[in-house]
C-alpha cells in the first residue's frame, strides 16, 4: 500500500525542482513583451514623469525663465486660489469645450453613418472629411482669417454687412469653436468609422428578416456597438478641448478684452510675458490636476451608462 507521506514529500520535492525552470520559462516568455515595452517606458520617463515632476517643483519656487530666486512652498497655489484672471480663463476653457466636443463628436458620428451607407462613394466621402484635419494649424488659421474678414471675407458676403467676427465679444470664440470643428472633425468621423466597420454584417440581415428597418437598426444595433467607440472619441475629444490653446492664440490673441483668452493661453503669458515661470508652473498643475479630473468623471459616467 502507497505511504500517503512518502507521496506527498516526493510531489513536493517535485514541485521545488520544477518551480526554478517554470520562473525561467516565464521570463522569457515575458522578454518580449518588456522590450517593446522599453522604449515607451523610457519616452514616459523621459519626457513626461521627469518634466511633470520638474515642473510641480518648479511651482513651488519664486522663479523667472532664467533664474530661481527661492523655495516659496505653497504660496503660487495660494495665489492662484484668488487669481481672477485664472478662473476666468479656466471659464472660457470649459464653454470652448462646451462648444466644440458634443458638435465634434455629433457631426463625426453622422459623417461616419453617411460614409459606411454610400459604399461606392466611399474613398471619396473619407477623403473628403478627413482632408481638414491633415491641415497644420498655421494653415488653418490662416484659411479662418481669410473667410471672417470684414470687408473681404466670405462670411460676410454670405451672410451680409461688415462684423468683425474676431473682434465681436460675443463672436469671437464661438467662430474659433467652428473652426475647430471644421478642422478636426474628420478624426472623430474615422475612429466611429471604424467602429462602425466592426459591427457584424450578419446581425443586420438578421434584423432585416424580422423586418427592422432605418432608425430601428441604429437603435437596437448600430448604437449599442457603437457606444463604447463613442465613448472612447468623447473622452479624447474632451481631453483635446480643454488643452486648445493654438487657434485662440493666433486668431485672436485672447482677445478681445480677454474674452477667448484660454487657461493654457494665460499660462503663456504669465511665464513668456510676465516672466513668473514659477506661477506659470503652479497654473500648469493646477489645470492639469483639472484635466484628469474631468476626464476620470467623464469615463465613470461612460462606464455607467454602457
Amino acid at each position: 500500500m502507497e505511504n500517503p507521506t512518502l507521496t506527498r514529500d516526493a510531489n513536493v520535492n517535485g514541485l521545488e525542482r520544477t518551480m526554478p525552470g517554470a520562473a525561467r520559462a516565464t521570463r522569457s516568455e515575458n522578454l518580449p513583451a518588456m522590450l517593446l515595452l522599453a522604449p515607451f517606458l523610457l519616452a514616459f520617463l523621459l519626457f513626461f514623469l521627469g518634466p511633470a515632476l520638474q515642473t510641480f517643483y518648479l511651482s513651488l519656487t519664486e522663479s523667472s525663465l532664467t533664474r530661481t530666486s527661492g523655495f516659496v512652498g505653497l504660496a503660487n497655489y495660494a495665489t492662484l486660489v484668488q487669481d481672477p484672471s485664472f478662473w476666468a480663463s479656466l471659464r472660457t476653457t470649459f464653454w470652448f469645450a462646451l462648444l466644440t466636443v458634443i458638435p465634434l463628436t455629433s457631426i463625426g458620428l453622422l459623417m461616419a453613418l453617411l460614409v459606411h451607407r454610400f459604399v461606392r462613394f466611399q474613398s471619396w466621402l473619407q477623403g473628403a472629411f478627413f482632408l481638414p484635419y491633415v491641415l497644420p494649424i498655421s494653415v488653418m488659421t490662416l484659411i479662418a482669417d481669410w473667410m471672417l474678414q470684414p470687408s473681404s471675407g466670405v462670411i460676410n458676403h454670405l451672410v451680409g454687412g461688415q462684423r468683425a467676427w474676431l473682434s465681436d465679444v460675443n463672436w469671437a470664440l464661438p467662430v474659433v469653436a467652428i473652426g475647430t470643428v471644421w478642422w478636426t472633425v474628420g478624426f472623430n468621423m474615422l475612429m466611429l468609422l471604424a467602429g462602425l466597420r466592426n459591427i457584424p454584417a450578419e446581425q443586420y440581415e438578421a434584423a432585416a428578416l424580422d423586418g427592422a428597418r432605418g432608425f430601428t437598426l441604429f437603435r437596437a444595433i448600430t448604437w449599442p456597438a457603437l457606444k463604447p467607440v463613442f465613448g472612447t472619441a468623447l473622452l479624447l475629444q474632451l481631453i483635446a478641448s480643454l488643452k486648445v490653446f493654438g487657434q485662440t492664440y493666433i486668431l485672436t490673441s485672447g482677445g478681445p478684452y480677454n474674452t477667448s483668452r484660454v487657461t493654457l493661453h494665460y499660462m503663456y503669458e504669465t511665464a513668456f510675458t510676465q516672466s513668473d515661470a514659477g506661477y506659470a508652473a503652479a497654473i500648469a498643475i493646477a489645470f492639469m490636476v483639472v484635466v484628469i479630473a474631468l476626464s476620470l468623471l467623464a469615463r465613470m459616467l461612460a462606464r455607467r451608462t454602457a
